[in-house]
C-alpha cells in the first residue's frame, strides 16, 4: 500500500510536469510576455521537487538498511512531506525498528541467561580452537586449573603434558579420563568435547569434572563389598579348622608332654583325632581352592577381537544349549533383527559368557511350568548393537540383584559366585556393558551391550 502511494504520488507529479511542459509550449507561441516564464519557473520548480522528494526518500531508506546492517535499533524515523502519503511508510520503518530491538532484547537477554549459567555452574568449561587458542574460560576452569586467565592450552603443558595432549586432540562426541598430579593432589579428569563452527573458526567446547572423589567413593564401596564376601569365605573356612586344630591339640597333649597319667590312646580317640585332621584337610582345600579362584579373576586374558555376526553366535549358543533344555521342558528360542548385526568381539569369551547366562536361566526355571528362555539380538535406541537373554524363572529379588556381579556373591547352593563377576568383566574389555533387571516370579533380563 505504501509503495502503490509512492508511485501514485511520482506519476502525478510526472503528469504536472508533462501538462506544465503542454502549457509552456502553448504559450510560447501565444502573445503572452510573462506567461511562458512563469511556466518555464513552474517547470523547473516541479522537477526540482520532484527531484528532492526522491531524494529524500532515498536517503531514508539508506539510513534505515545501514541502521540494520549495524544493529543500531534506538532511530525512528519521520520523512517529512507535505503531503500524507508517506505516513504508512513511517509507520512500517518505525514498526521493523521496533520488532529489531524486541529481538535484540531478547538476544541479549538469552546470552546474558546463558554467560549466568556458563560463569556460575561449577562444571569447568573451555572453548578453544584447534591450535590451541582459547576463546573461553569459565571461572571453574580457572580454579580448577589455578590460573587468573588462559591464552593458550599449551600453557596447561606445566600442569600436564597428557591434560593438553588431549585437549587438543579429542574428537567431539568422546569422552576421556585423565589423572592428573598436581603436587600434593590427584585429579581425575573427565573430559567430554564436543565441535561448532563459528564464521571461519571451528571451536571445540570441551567440559571438564573432576571425578576424583566419586571414584574414590565408588572404590571405596567395591573394596568394602569384597571385602565382605571375602571375609565371610574365608571365616567359614577358618572357624572350623580352629575350633578341630584346638579340640585335637587338647588330645595329644599329655601324651606330647609325656604327663604319667595320661591313659591309653583308644581307638575311639584316634578315630576322632582321624576325622578332625579330615576335615581340616578338606576345609583347607577348600580354603585353597576359594584362593585360587579369586587368583583366576584378575588372570582374563586380552580379548582377540574379530567382526563377528550375531546370528551365528547366538544360533551357536541355542545350538549348544538346546538338549540340555529339553531335558528340562525348557523352550530355548533365538532372534535377531536385522539379521545382518556385526559386532567387533571376540567369539570365545562372548560365546561362554552367553552360555553361562542361558546356563542361569535353566537353573531359574527349576520347577516351573512353560518355562521359556529368549537369546535376542537387535540394535538399542541408541544404535548400539545388544544381546538379551530373558527368562520367566522365579527371578532375582530386589536387595540381592545389585550383588550378583560382586565376586563369590551367589544364591546357589553350590555356585562359585564368579560366573556373573567374570562375564562383566569381559564386557568390560570389550568396551560394553552387562545389566540385569528382574520381575520375580514374572521376567528376568541380562543385557549385553557393546
Amino acid at each position: 500500500m505504501v509503495f502503490k502511494q509512492f508511485r501514485i504520488n511520482i506519476v502525478i507529479r510526472v503528469l504536472l510536469i508533462t501538462f506544465s511542459c503542454l502549457a509552456l509550449f502553448i504559450t510560447l507561441n501565444s502573445t503572452y510576455t510573462f506567461t511562458p516564464i512563469l511556466v518555464a519557473a513552474l517547470i523547473i520548480y516541479q522537477v526540482w521537487s520532484l527531484i528532492r522528494h526522491v531524494d529524500r526518500t532515498n536517503r531514508e531508506l539508506a539510513s534505515f538498511l545501514e541502521s540494520i546492517r549495524y544493529s543500531e535499533f534506538t532511530r525512528s524515523f519521520k520523512i517529512s512531506d507535505s503531503s500524507s502519503s508517506f505516513d504508512e511508510l513511517n509507520a512500517a520503518f518505525n514498526d521493523v525498528m521496533k520488532d529489531f530491538q524486541q529481538v535484540r532484547s531478547e538476544r541479549e537477554e538469552h546470552f546474558h541467561y546463558l554467560q549466568s549459567i556458563v560463569q556460575n555452574i561449577d562444571v569447568s568449561i573451555l572453548a578453544y580452537q584447534r591450535d590451541g587458542t582459547v576463546e573461553m574460560i569459565n571461572p571453574a576452569a580457572k580454579k580448577l586449573f589455578q590460573v587468573s586467565t588462559l591464552k593458550d592450552i599449551n600453557k596447561l603443558r606445566s600442569l600436564s603434558d597428557k591434560l593438553a595432549d588431549t585437549l587438543l586432540n579429542i574428537n567431539p562426541g568422546e569422552n576421556q579420563l585423565v589423572k592428573v598430579q598436581d603436587e600434593e593432589d590427584i585429579l581425575q579428569l573427565a573430559i567430554f568435547a564436543t565441535e561448532f563452527k563459528v564464521k571461519d573458526k571451528v571451536i571445540l567446547l570441551s567440559t571438564i569434572k573432576n571425578i576424583q572423589n566419586v571414584l574414590e567413593e565408588q572404590e571405596t564401596a567395591a573394596w568394602q563389598k569384597l571385602i565382605r564376601v571375602l571375609t565371610h569365605e574365608i571365616m567359614n573356612s577358618i572357624a572350623p579348622i580352629s575350633s578341630l586344630s584346638s579340640t585335637v591339640e587338647s588330645m595329644v597333649r599329655p601324651y606330647a608332654t609325656g604327663e604319667k597319667s595320661a591313659p591309653e590312646i583308644e581307638i575311639e580317640t584316634v578315630h576322632e583325632i582321624q576325622g578332625a585332621l579330615q576335615t581340616i584337610n578338606k576345609r583347607s582345600t577348600g580354603l585353597m581352592n576359594f584362593v585360587e579362584t579369586y587368583r583366576s579373576l584378575t588372570k582374563i586374558p586380552e580379548p582377540n577381537f574379530s567382526l563377528v555376526k550375531m546370528n551365528e553366535i547366538i544360533s551357536n549358543v541355542q545350538t549348544l544349549m538346546k538338549k540340555e533344555a529339553q531335558e528340562k521342558n525348557i523352550l530355548l528360542v533365538n532372534s535377531v533383527e536385522p539379521e545382518t548385526i556385526e559386532v567387533q568381539i571376540d567369539e570365545q569369551m562372548i560365546e561362554q559368557v552367553l552360555i553361562n547366562l542361558v546356563k542361569n536361566s535353566v537353573q531359574a526355571l527349576e520347577g516351573c511350568r512353560d518355562g521359556t528362555i529368549q537369546i535376542r539380538g537387535f540394535y538399542n535406541k541408541r544404535g548400539r548393537p545388544t544381546i538379551q537373554v530373558i527368562d520367566n524363572g522365579q527371578g532375582i529379588l530386589d536387595d540381592v540383584i545389585d550383588k550378583i556381579f560382586i565376586p563369590f556373591f551367589t544364591t546357589k547352593r553350590s555356585g562359585s559366585g564368579i560366573g556373573l563377576s567374570l562375564s562383566r568383566q569381559i564386557l568390560r574389555l570389550h568396551g560394553g556393558t552387562i545389566t540385569a533387571k528382574s520381575v520375580p516370579n514374572e521376567e528376568t533380563i541380562f543385557t549385553m551391550t557393546f
